[in-house]
C-alpha cells in the first residue's frame, strides 16, 4: 500500500474547491430559477477563477516539493534551468 500524497497546501486547496462547489450549486439554482444571464455569467466566472487558482496552487506546490525531491541538491550553476521552469509554470 502506498502512502498518501499530501502537501501543506492541500487543505487550503480543498477549502477553495468546496467554496467553488457551493458557488457552482448557486449558479445551477440561478439558471433553474431564470436569473439574468449577466448575473449567471459573473458567478460562473468566479467559479472558474476559484478552480484555476486551486489548480495553479496544486501544480506550483507539486513542482516546489516533488521536483526538488527528484532532482535533489544541485550546485547553483545547475539550478538555473530548474528555477526557470518553476517560474515559467506560473504563467500556465
Amino acid at each position: 500500500m502506498t502512502e498518501p500524497h499530501t502537501h501543506a497546501t492541500h487543505p487550503e486547496i480543498v477549502k477553495r474547491l468546496k467554496r467553488a462547489e457551493g458557488h457552482l450549486k448557486s449558479v445551477i439554482a440561478m439558471i433553474e430559477s431564470g436569473k439574468p444571464c449577466l448575473d449567471i455569467a459573473q458567478q460562473l466566472s468566479a467559479v472558474e477563477k476559484a478552480i484555476i487558482n486551486a489548480k495553479r496552487t496544486l501544480i506550483q506546490d507539486h513542482l516546489d516539493h516533488c521536483l526538488e525531491e527528484t532532482v535533489g541538491a544541485l550546485p547553483r550553476d545547475k539550478r538555473q534551468s530548474i528555477d526557470e521552469f518553476k517560474t515559467i509554470t506560473k504563467y500556465l
